[in-house]
């Protein structure tokens, strides 16, 4: 699978069972990253993106296939490394509250993109492509 998952500067992807951000301008750019694919989320990121190709499942984790991508935001993400290809991190730039935090390894990814861009709350949004 594609794995899509925000993050704060210090790795954190949420507090208190909820999000640490949201932005409009992000979402619209995960859609467009996914458009020929599958997007598999979890019901709690189901009022972050409406369309048909969305599918929304608890187990949206391993129901993914090999070319789909999945969006990530409160699940611990601990055992599915080996089922990911490829990574996409959204990195806010800031420092937020979080007690859940993104526990890949970097060191078996190979970063091959890396792109900047301002989102509709925040100043600047940073993406990062990772592959094994």
């Amino acid at each position: 699978m594609k794995l899509i998952v925000c993050m704060d500067d210090k790795n954190g992807m949420a507090f208190n069972h909820r999000r640490q951000s949201r932005d409009r301008v992000l979402a619209k750019r995960i859609m467009e990253l996914t458009e020929n694919a599958k997007l598999y989320i979890a019901p709690y990121s189901q009022t972050l993106f409406q369309a048909e190709r969305v599918v929304v499942s608890p187990d949206y984790l391993t129901c993914a296939g090999q070319n789909d991508f999945c969006f990530a935001e409160l699940e611990n993400l601990n055992g599915y490394e080996d089922n990911v290809q490829e990574l996409i991190l959204f990195r806010w730039n800031r420092v937020y509250p979080a007690d859940l935090y993104f526990p890949f390894h970097m060191e078996n990814w190979s970063l091959i993109a890396r792109e900047e861009f301002q989102g509709k709350s925040h100043e600047k949004i940073t993406m990062e492509v990772y592959r094994k």
